[in-house]
């Protein structure tokens, strides 16, 4: 995906100068400078990101979500692409932004019934008398053209309805394969601007797809974008996998897969669909994770009668031992920076979180609470340590990475396994249901603990594994 430097603002003329234009694709993540929009020999200048006091309270307007218009974007000249028809595509892309919006819990988009039809010119040019009676605070405008390179361009246009500005604008080329993505971004800019918190939407998800009676699952390997779309299996389920992690380049996925009926580490090449064992000729091996800087692989394994963490070279090499206390040491997870790593250990006789260094010196309890503690993550703003809480039921809470301000966010029968979103703000986990038939499903939850929802899964979903943002 390219993403184009923020467009310049102009007149309806001006915008369909730009519409002309193809900007050649380039690496992905590539800013560019756009084409001018006055004259072939002006200067290229970047938009006005307009400074008014539009924003999103995170901690508190979760109570009142903003009011947000977002009509469907038009396109300058209908064409058929592989994804489809560019008028269609423009509806698809409102609609995406749309769910990304209101399923943060910070935003209400206006309904259908109350979004007027949009054409070019008023891209940039908004009607601002008639999105000021509709209730919108904010209103987010764009376009799509397809290229003849066969890629397609999304501009996407922030306003605030009030004010009668420009807040900020951006503009993305892809391939027709990737044209969520760029709804996505546009819903990442949105987001950012108005909340100041980092981006999320444009991330996928690695989980377990479960099916079958409780005694006898069949649990194989997907993944899919956040909110569901792009589902892949990755496994057949002939072999049980289990706690997927993405590695930080997104490329491949670490996972524990019961083959030959032995769990054992496998890192499974997302784009060429071939996977290795990462450490040969071991005992018993499990609750895998990569490094922040992707060299190395934390996993346990029991020996003995004894489990440990320990860790080894994301290509293969000896494992190196990092804790040795009787009972059981697992579900380590570093923190952002890679010094420091959260783990959980029966050692004072039940399950609570450790805290110690990259290397395993200065192993330090840090939860105090009543019940037990399991499979932490380290958020990757690096502020916040999720948790399984087991007290009669299985809760999802977070505390500091010293162990303070512990707070509870779910309140379920079952609910474990936390992953958190890229900006840190949201985590994943799954709910079990009570019963035989053992059904599983995928949740989100954001740090308040009220924005609370279920993410879609063509069958039951445990384990996720939540990536980083995607370039």
């Amino acid at each position: 995906m390219t993403i184009l430097h923020p467009l310049r603002t102009g007149a309806v003329s001006l915008l369909a100068l730009a519409f002309a234009t193809v900007t050649p694709a380039l690496p992905a993540n590539a800013q560019v400078t756009p084409p001018p929009l006055t004259a072939p020999t002006s200067a290229p200048t970047s938009a006005p990101q307009g400074g008014g006091p539009l924003e999103v309270d995170v901690t508190g307007g979760i109570s009142a979500p903003m009011p947000i218009a977002i009509p469907a974007m038009p396109t300058p000249a209908v064409a058929s692409t592989p994804a489809g028809s560019t008028d269609t595509l423009g509806r698809q892309l409102s609609e995406i932004i749309a769910n990304d919006l209101r399923n943060s819990g910070l935003f209400t988009p206006l309904p259908p019934a109350q979004l007027r039809a949009v054409v070019v010119p008023e891209v940039t040019a908004p009607a601002f008398d008639y999105w000021g009676g509709s209730g919108a605070q904010a209103l987010v405008q764009g376009y799509i053209r397809a290229n003849g390179d066969g890629s397609l361009t999304v501009g996407c246009y922030l306003y605030d309805v009030s004010a009668r500005t420009e807040l900020t604008r951006q503009g993305f080329v892809v391939p027709p394969s990737d044209w969520r993505r760029a709804a996505h971004k546009c819903a990442d800019t949105v987001y950012q601007r108005l909340t100041g918190e980092g981006p999320y939407f444009d991330s996928r998800v690695a989980y377990i797809s479960e099916t079958g009676p409780k005694g006898n699952r069949i649990k194989r390997l997907a993944i899919m974008d956040q909110d569901g779309a792009n589902h892949r299996f990755l496994t057949t389920g002939s072999a049980i996998a289990l706690t997927p992690r993405f590695a930080p380049n997104q490329q491949s996925i670490v996972y524990m897969s019961y083959v030959g009926k032995a769990p054992s580490i496998y890192v499974y090449d997302i784009g060429s669909g071939r996977q290795r064992l990462v450490v040969q000729n071991v005992a018993t091996t499990f609750a895998p994770r990569f490094s922040p800087d992707g060299r190395w692989i934390l996993f346990s394994m029991a020996t003995g009668g004894n489990t440990d963490l320990y860790r080894v070279p994301a290509a293969g090499g000896s494992p190196q031992r990092l804790t040795n206390s009787p009972g059981i040491d697992t579900g380590g997870s570093y923190s952002p920076d890679g010094s420091r790593i959260v783990f959980e250990s029966d050692r004072s006789g039940g399950q609570q979180l450790y805290v110690m260094n990259a290397d395993g010196s200065n192993q330090q309890r840090i939860s105090f609470g009543g019940g037990r503690y399991a499979t932490p993550v380290w958020s990757p703003r690096g502020d916040l340590i999720a948790f399984t809480k087991i007290a009669g039921a299985f809760r999802i809470g977070i505390m500091s990475p010293g162990g303070s301000g512990e707070k509870l966010l779910t309140n379920s029968w079952q609910d474990e396994g936390p992953s958190w979103s890229p900006n840190g703000r949201v985590l994943m986990f799954y709910r079990a249901g009570r019963g035989s038939a053992g059904k599983a499903d995928l949740w989100s939850v954001d740090l308040t603990g009220v924005n609370e929802r279920r993410v879609p899964t063509p069958l039951d979903g445990s384990d996720p594994g939540w990536g980083p943002l995607r370039p």
